[in-house]
C-alpha cells in the first residue's frame, strides 16, 4: 500500500464521524495486566512491525473540501507519530492512565487512531482506592451474602498495557489481533487464536410475545450526576457464572439476563415505572487469526425484555435463561447491515457530507427516546494467550469498556481470562457518579449469581 491509497468511510464509520462529540470522546479502553517487564525499546519495535502486519491499520483522515460526497481514510506507510508511550511510575500512576484513556481519544488526523500506555509496578490488578473519575473495587461476594476478600497477590513487576482506541476507526477485536501480533513478535511464542468453542446447530426460533422494538424501551434512571462531563469507570474481577453442563444458554446469555435484571432493580430504586428494557449486543462474526479484517467489523442487535421478565421470580429463572438463549440465536442468525438498512441511506453519498452530518446529528436527537436501555458487549473468552515471553509473561486479566455517551448513558463490557470474569461499568457522568456505578457493580454480581441454576 502507498500513502496515496484512500478509502471511504465505512458506513458504521461515517455515522460515528457526524456525531462526534467533545465532551465524551468516542474511545474504546483495553486494559491489559501482564505479571512481569518489558524493555521499552523492544516493546516499540515490536508494536511497529506489527502496524505493518496489519497495514489497514495505518490510517488517517484524508482531507477533504467542504463539498465533498464521502469522507475518507488515506492510508499511510509508516506510523505519523510514535504510538508507544511509558508512564511515569507512581502511586497514581493507573488511575491516571485509565483516565487517559476516556478522556484523550487519538485523533483521526495522525495515523494510526491508537495509543498504547504502559505503566510499570502497578501492583495488584484491583485494589480499593476510588476516585471521582474511575475506581477499582476487589470486594468478592459469595451467593447471598456481601464479603470483603483480599485480592489476588500480584507483585510490584506488574505491567499494565492501556491501548486507547478512537472508535470512529477501530473496534476493540480489531486491536486486541493487533495486541496478539506485537506480543508474538515480541515473545516470540505463538499467539494464534484458540478454536472457538462448538456447539450444535440449532434452526433460530422467533421467540413469542417480545416487546416490539417501536415501542419506546427504559432508560436508565439518573442517579446522582456529577458536573464535570465525559465518562466515569469501574473495572472489577468475579468468578465466571456456573453453567451445568448441556445447558440450552450460553454464558453470555447469562450476562444478558444480568444486566436486565440490574437495570430493572435500580430503576425500581430510583422510583421508574416499568417498561420494556431493550439491550443492544454487538455480534463478531470475523476469523481470528492474522486475516481478521481490521476497522469496526460488528453489527448490533437489538435483544427486548418485557417488563413482566423483569420482577426476578427465582422459580423462573431457567425459563428465562432458555427464552432469552431463543432470541439471541435468532437475531445472531438474521443477515442484515452492521447498523440497519436506515443507516445505509443515510450515508449514500449523494449530498455533500457536510449536509448528511447535519441530518444524521437531528434524527439522532429525535430518536433518543427509542434508543436502546444499555449495550452489553461481551467479548467472551480472550481468544489468545497475550504471552510477551518469560519476563513479560501471559495477561492474567483484560478488561475493555466501550463509550458510554447519553442517551444510553451506561455500557456493560466483560471479558474473560484465566478462568475469571472481568467486568467493565462505563458511564456518563451526566447520569451517574462513581457511588452509582459501585452500586450497580454490587447488584450486576448479585444478579450474576442467581443464573446460576441446574438445567
Amino acid at each position: 500500500m502507498t500513502p496515496s491509497t484512500r478509502i471511504p468511510f465505512p458506513v458504521v464509520d461515517e455515522v460515528s464521524r457526524h456525531c462526534l462529540q467533545e465532551e465524551e470522546p468516542e474511545t474504546v479502553h483495553i486494559e491489559v495486566h501482564l505479571p512481569g517487564r518489558l524493555d521499552p525499546a523492544r516493546l516499540r519495535k515490536a508494536f511497529t512491525e506489527a502496524l505493518h502486519r496489519h497495514p489497514r491499520i495505518l490510517m488517517r483522515e484524508a482531507p477533504g473540501g467542504r463539498f465533498r460526497r464521502r469522507y475518507e481514510w488515506e492510508l499511510t506507510a509508516e506510523p505519523d507519530v510514535e504510538v508507544v508511550s511509558f508512564s511515569e511510575p507512581g502511586r497514581d500512576a493507573l488511575r491516571d492512565a485509565r483516565t487517559r484513556a476516556l478522556m484523550e481519544a487519538p485523533p483521526l488526523s495522525q495515523s494510526p487512531p491508537i495509543r498504547l500506555e504502559v505503566v510499570e509496578g502497578a501492583g495488584p490488578a484491583e485494589g480499593s482506592e476510588a476516585t471521582d473519575i474511575v475506581g477499582l473495587h476487589p470486594p468478592v461476594r459469595g451467593r447471598g451474602e456481601l464479603r470483603d476478600q483480599p485480592p489476588p497477590s500480584r507483585t510490584q513487576n506488574t505491567t499494565v498495557l492501556f491501548l486507547t482506541i478512537n472508535h470512529t476507526a477501530l473496534d476493540g477485536p480489531a486491536c486486541l489481533r493487533i495486541l496478539a501480533t506485537v506480543a508474538e513478535i515480541y515473545g516470540g511464542k505463538d499467539n494464534s487464536p484458540a478454536p472457538a468453542p462448538t456447539r450444535p446447530p440449532e434452526a433460530p426460533q422467533n421467540p413469542p410475545d417480545t416487546p416490539s422494538n417501536w415501542t419506546r424501551p427504559a432508560r436508565v434512571a439518573p442517579g446522582t450526576p456529577e458536573n464535570s462531563p465525559g465518562n466515569g469507570l469501574l473495572v472489577t474481577e468475579l468468578p465466571l457464572p456456573h453453567r451445568p453442563k448441556g445447558s440450552p444458554y450460553t454464558v453470555n446469555d447469562q450476562l444478558m439476563v444480568t444486566t436486565a435484571l440490574t437495570i430493572a432493580h435500580w430503576n425500581r430504586e430510583h422510583g421508574q415505572a416499568p417498561r420494556p428494557l431493550r439491550i443492544t449486543m454487538p455480534v463478531d462474526d470475523r476469523p481470528r487469526d492474522t486475516t481478521m479484517p481490521i476497522g469496526n467489523g460488528t453489527r448490533l442487535v437489538e435483544v427486548p425484555f418485557s417488563p413482566a421478565e423483569l420482577t426476578h421470580d427465582p422459580n423462573e429463572m431457567p425459563g428465562f435463561l432458555r427464552r432469552t438463549a431463543q432470541r439471541t440465536r435468532a437475531l445472531k442468525s438474521l443477515s442484515r447491515p452492521q447498523l440497519g438498512h436506515g443507516a445505509g441511506l443515510l450515508t449514500a453519498p449523494v449530498t455533500p457530507v457536510s449536509w448528511r452530518a447535519a441530518l444524521t446529528r437531528g434524527l439522532r436527537t429525535a430518536a433518543a427516546p427509542w434508543t436502546s436501555t444499555t449495550l452489553l458487549s461481551n467479548i467472551g473468552r480472550i481468544p489468545y494467550p497475550l504471552d510477551f515471553g518469560e519476563e513479560a509473561g501471559r495477561a492474567h486479566a483484560v478488561w475493555f469498556s466501550a463509550p458510554a455517551r447519553m442517551p444510553r448513558g451506561l455500557t456493560v463490557t466483560t471479558a474473560s481470562t484465566a478462568g475469571r470474569l472481568h467486568l467493565a461499568l462505563r458511564w456518563s457522568r451526566a447520569l451517574l457518579s462513581h457511588g452509582d456505578g459501585a452500586h450497580l457493580r454490587d447488584l450486576f454480581e448479585h444478579y450474576l449469581h442467581t443464573t446460576e441454576v441446574a438445567p
